[in-house]
C-alpha cells in the first residue's frame, strides 16, 4: 500500500466527508448551512408531497415522499448504519410535519410554502458560498446533495458522542 492511500480515509463516507468538509470550512457558511440544507431537505419532501396519488390506487398523498425519503435512508444505512438511523428520526420527524401541515393548511399552502422554503434556502447556500469562496459540492458530483443532510447528523452525532 502507498502512504497515500494509508492515510485516505477506508470508507466512502469518510471521503465523502472529508471532501464536503473542505468545501464548507468558513463558520457563516457552516451556520448558513445548519439552517438551510435541513429547510432543502423538508421543501422536498414537501414538494414530493404534493404530487397527486391517483384516488384509485389505495395510497395516500405522501406516497412519493414516503418512496424518496425510503430510498435515500438505504443509501444512508448501507453506508453508516448509525447515520442511517439518525436519517430515520429526521425523515420520520420531516413526513409527520409535512404531513400535519398539509392537513390544517391543505396541498395548496403546502406546496406554495415548499417552494418558498426552497428557494429562501437554496438562496441562503449560495450566499453561503459565496462567503467561503468555493462552489457547492454538489457541482462536481450530484451525490453531495445526498451528503449535506447525514454531513450534519455526522457533527451532531459527534458532538454527543456517538460513533457513526
Amino acid at each position: 500500500m502507498s502512504a497515500i492511500h494509508e492515510a485516505s480515509p477506508e470508507r466512502p463516507i469518510d471521503r465523502w466527508f472529508a471532501s464536503y468538509s473542505n468545501d464548507h470550512r468558513n463558520d457563516a457558511n457552516q451556520w448558513i448551512h445548519v439552517f438551510a440544507v435541513p429547510s432543502i431537505l423538508w421543501s422536498v419532501i414537501a414538494l414530493l408531497w404534493c404530487i397527486p396519488v391517483p384516488a384509485d390506487s389505495g395510497f395516500n398523498a405522501g406516497l412519493w415522499a414516503g418512496l424518496a425519503c425510503f430510498a435515500a435512508w438505504m443509501f444512508y444505512f448501507r453506508n453508516s448504519r448509525a447515520i442511517g438511523f439518525g436519517m430515520l428520526a429526521v425523515f420520520v420527524a420531516m413526513l409527520w410535519l409535512t404531513f400535519w401541515i398539509e392537513r390544517r393548511t391543505g396541498t395548496r399552502v403546502l406546496l406554495w410554502l415548499a417552494i418558498g422554503v426552497f428557494v429562501v434556502a437554496w438562496i441562503a447556500q449560495f450566499v453561503g458560498h459565496e462567503i467561503e469562496g468555493k462552489r457547492p459540492s454538489f457541482l462536481t458530483d450530484l451525490q453531495y446533495l445526498l451528503i449535506g443532510p447525514i454531513w450534519l447528523v455526522s457533527k451532531a452525532m459527534r458532538r454527543y458522542g456517538i460513533a457513526y
